[in-house]
């Protein structure tokens, strides 16, 4: 009987745990394209990058160093365009 109960909790807890999480990739895009062109980048290269909610920040950091250090965005607004994307990119992950 405690086996019985134990696994019936793991059942709802694993189905609790994956049952909230939807991807929306239509909802993230349509966040993006308010972005200004320097965000659009990011947003496409970490979108390109594939991340998931627990490396996101990495990702964007990463992507966006990237993108300032090559000259393709501005590095006075890489910062802030950054965490616009990557809000935009949390919204398309959830």
């Amino acid at each position: 009987m405690a086996n019985r109960v134990a696994m019936t909790a793991l059942v709802l807890a694993i189905a609790g745990a994956t049952g909230g999480a939807h991807a929306d990739p239509a909802k993230g895009d349509a966040c993006a394209g308010n972005l200004s062109p320097d965000g659009k980048a990011i947003y496409a290269a970490v979108v390109a990058a594939n991340p998931t909610l627990q490396t996101l920040r990495d990702v964007v950091t990463e992507q966006t160093r990237s993108l300032a250090f090559n000259g393709q965005i501005s590095r006075d607004t890489a910062r802030s365009n950054a965490i616009l994307a990557g809000e935009c990119m949390r919204i398309r992950l959830n």
